[in-house]
């Protein structure tokens, strides 16, 4: 492998965390986030804003890329602004997240401890590092759609009090930026939290096929050797992007993984046949890591779905029932199961129907959207699992 021929000469630059240079096609994106946020260099408090737009459509790159020029700035002011940026899927509770802002801010174990403080606790003590040190906080939320999951009715008062924080501040203040992949995640929060956070919003669109086009030629020009990636290969890696609501993110990835299956056949170039190994590479990979992922009762139901298919939530719940006896499980409540079964459909494992019965009214009968091989293969090597599948 050392000795042999390496057609990737960047790979960093095919990292979904790499920030380019220069984002293509979106200006108008980076010139409506820039004067949302640009009041904070003259001093005063931008409005809450929150960003909308499926997965790899360069929501969290052009907000890191205003915060990193915003920061460059800050450096050669006397004007007290701390960035601060966190992800709402990489936090198990609202707690966490908190502690997240706190680590930010400086605060150590002392003051705010990991666990065992109320949450409207840790909240004060936030607002008061901030109003001691009379920061100005811009704070970034990203995939604030999951906030909906980690919010008790507690924690909907702090989120509450958290969008309204700058009523509290007599120094500093406080700005949310929510980025969310999920238009219609503000009806599962409160509507007081909505009419507060919702100050200014911004919608990123789709990608085109074109467009994706020209932001894999871009990365092609800074990861690859040159002449070593066909063009009928990017073609095929944008439209297959493309067709999947235009994701870049998903493009990058396609491009990456395929020219490390290109550099391990020792091929002097990436041919669309290695795209195409690619796509269904990603894809299982994707929903294993998934699938092993989940704690056991969401693993049963999960079988239970693929045993039960096109069942009702009710007929799905026995299945499951039936599932726990037979491994010896104490069974969870219907009424947390459903919770659940809503919780794996967002995450595409599964997808639910709503479906009209007439005088019965409706329910929801949910199918598998992946393949039960592929289940089965995942969860077979479980000693738990291995008798039922």
């Amino acid at each position: 492998m050392e000795s042999g021929k390496s057609i990737i000469k960047n790979r960093k630059v095919l990292h979904f965390s790499y920030l380019p240079e220069l984002i293509l096609h979106r200006n108008e994106e980076l010139e409506k986030v820039t004067q949302s946020l640009s009041p904070i260099l003259k001093q005063s408090r931008p409005s809450n804003l929150i960003v909308y737009g499926k997965p790899g459509t360069g929501k969290t790159l052009v907000i890191k890329k205003i915060l990193d020029k915003i920061q460059q700035r800050v450096e050669k002011s006397k004007f007290p602004i701390k960035l601060i940026y966190s992800n709402a899927k990489d936090e198990a509770t609202l707690y966490s997240l908190f502690v997240s802002i706190g680590r930010q801010l400086d605060l150590d174990e002392d003051q705010i401890p990991a666990t065992g403080l109320s949450i409207s606790e840790v909240f004060k003590r936030l607002l008061k590092a901030i109003e001691k040190n009379q920061y100005n906080i811009v704070f970034v939320i990203d995939e604030i759609d999951y906030l909906a999951h980690l919010i008790s009715k507690t924690g909907k008062d702090v989120m509450y009090q958290l969008t309204r924080a700058n009523e509290r501040l007599k120094n500093g203040s406080l700005t949310l930026v929510g980025i969310s992949n999920d238009l219609t995640f503000k009806e599962r929060l409160d509507p007081r939290v909505i009419s507060s956070l919702s100050e200014e919003e911004i919608i990123f669109t789709n990608y085109s096929v074109d467009q994706l086009k020209e932001i894999l030629k871009e990365r092609i020009k800074e990861a690859f050797a040159e002449g070593t990636v066909e063009d009928s290969a990017l073609n095929l890696c944008a439209a297959m992007a493309g067709r999947e609501h235009g994701d870049a993110r998903r493009a990058i990835d396609l491009l990456r993984v395929a020219g490390e299956i290109a550099e391990r056949a020792q091929a002097s170039k990436v041919t669309e046949e290695h795209i195409r190994t690619a796509s269904s590479k990603i894809e299982e990979d994707k929903e294993t890591t998934a699938l092993q992922s989940y704690p056991l009762h969401e693993k049963l139901l999960i079988v239970a779905v693929m045993k039960a298919s096109g069942l009702s939530t009710g007929e799905i719940y026995s299945a499951y029932k039936t599932l726990c006896k037979q491994i010896r499980q104490k069974e969870l409540t219907q009424r947390r199961v459903t919770q659940m079964l809503s919780e794996i459909e967002m995450s595409g494992i599964i997808s639910g129907k709503i479906v009209h019965q007439g005088i019965h009214g409706r329910t929801k009968k949910f199918t598998l959207t992946i393949s039960p091989e592929t289940v089965k293969e995942t969860f077979k090597s479980e000693a738990t699992l291995e008798d039922i599948i």
